[in-house]
């Protein structure tokens, strides 16, 4: 049996915090749609949100929603329920935003359930804030965007990287005391890497929408753009002008790594007959609002084996950079060949070890930017205002991913936003690519 990652559990003190600021002020109450790891993830970042409540999650399985309610009971963050609908959910009175967090394959299905509630006026809520990526394809985005827009509620796409605090951090010393004195930087690099997703529906392309590009390029995307663009200036101070993209399978269509994964996540998931890409690499020019060019390059992987998860990126300017690796964490534990427990994520997420020098990555929720970016989108809804990032900014991302696709099978770098990008679908994810 494995070993799974311990939360940390609210104190007393925290308790009384909790039940005292609800008696006063103005709390925003949050439903899940959605019960695992990702939701998870947002309930434990939950202990560093003040202004907010966990009270209820849906799930189509329901002893999922039930096991994350209990997670978010067992740690103070709210008195969730299960509810038996979408709908349901939505119409109670006490709650106010939703988080969405399903697979992606249900996230057009879920937005049309929660639009049709709100037209039929049997619930009100401040806001709704969607995991990445937003869809699957650039048609499905531009889609629940303009439906979420009919009901003028206020909307938020969830990209916790650029809530990372280090990252925050050395974009805001790197522009003020380098940028400042010596030019702006011209080159970011990120990378999300790991060995491989922890369910079925992320493998396969036709219910993911893809591999590791759609899965987990859009964080790097995102963040190389966030690290360029100068801080106080919006997202359009940086276009888009360029992408090139390359995807392959180093690792899961190797005949021993093919069964492998069949044995791990069922026959459904058969790499000798429907591949997905393990590696993805784009290469996104942008141009400034005075006419330079700067670079983003991103790359993302399923089969990385380390000690874990690691999130990597680096910003260059003329006389300085900035690195950041989470797998360089201030903590490490070490243990012997004697020490032989159960395989588990207790030490860091996706874990590969559990012997040797290993690295923890302490409260991964807020090192990841889960809390930041929670707390960020809590205080928006409750004032009323668009987030940081809001779904027009996801549907973005979801066109450079597909532009990235678009440029991976044509073997060559194209011009943004290329032609029939509205239209199109990754070979991926349609089943026929064929590595």
């Amino acid at each position: 049996m494995a070993t799974k990652r311990v939360p940390r559990q609210a104190s007393a003190g925290e308790r009384g915090l909790t039940a005292a600021s609800r008696r006063g002020g103005r709390r925003l109450g949050v439903g899940f749609i959605g019960s695992g790891f990702n939701a998870r993830f947002h309930i434990q970042a939950w202990t560093g949100v003040r202004d907010a409540d966990v009270l209820g999650v849906w799930s189509p399985t329901r002893t999922h929603a039930e096991e994350a309610c209990a997670l978010a009971r067992m740690l103070s963050v709210g008195d969730a329920k299960p509810y038996r609908s979408i709908g349901e959910m939505v119409a109670d009175a006490a709650i106010d935003a939703i988080w969405l967090t399903g697979p992606n394959h249900a996230r057009d299905e879920n937005v049309h359930e929660i639009v049709e509630v709100l037209r039929a006026g049997k619930g009100e809520l401040k806001g709704i804030a969607c995991e990445k990526p937003l869809a699957r394809t650039a048609k499905e985005a531009e889609h629940i965007t303009k439906l979420i827009k009919s009901v003028h509620l206020p909307h938020g796409y969830l990209e916790n990287q650029v809530f990372a605090p280090h990252v925050t951090q050395g974009k805001t010393i790197i522009w003020a005391r380098g940028a400042s004195l010596t030019g702006r930087p011209y080159l970011a690099r990120a990378a999300e890497e790991h060995s491989g997703p922890h369910m079925p529906w992320f493998w396969q392309g036709n219910l993911q929408g893809g591999g590791v590009l759609n899965d987990m390029m859009c964080h790097s995307a995102e963040l190389v753009r966030f690290l360029l663009t100068e801080p106080g200036k919006g997202r359009s101070s940086l276009k888009p002008v360029r992408v090139t993209g390359h995807i392959a399978s180093l690792k899961w269509t190797l005949p021993e790594y093919v069964e492998r994964l069949k044995q791990k996540m069922g026959d459904a998931v058969d790499y000798s007959k429907h591949p997905a890409e393990d590696f993805a690499s784009a290469m996104i020019e942008f141009e400034t609002k005075d006419g330079h060019r700067v670079l983003g390059e991103a790359t993302t992987s399923w089969s990385y084996v380390g000690a874990g998860l690691r999130l990597s990126a680096e910003l260059l300017g003329p006389e300085y950079s900035m690195t950041w690796n989470t797998l360089d964490s201030g903590l490490k534990l070490f243990f012997s060949r004697e020490v032989k427990g159960a395989a588990g994520e207790d030490l860091v997420e996706k874990q590969n070890a559990e012997t040797g020098l290993m690295p923890v990555v302490a409260e991964e929720p807020a090192a990841y930017g889960y809390e930041a970016e929670d707390r960020h989108f809590t205080r928006c809804f409750l004032a009323g205002e668009q987030p940081l990032l809001t779904w027009d900014d996801g549907v973005e991302v979801v066109k450079l991913l597909m532009a990235a696709y678009m440029s991976a099978e044509q073997g060559k770098t194209l011009d943004f936003p290329p032609p029939g990008l509205a239209e199109f679908v990754p070979a991926v994810a349609k089943g026929t690519w064929s590595p």
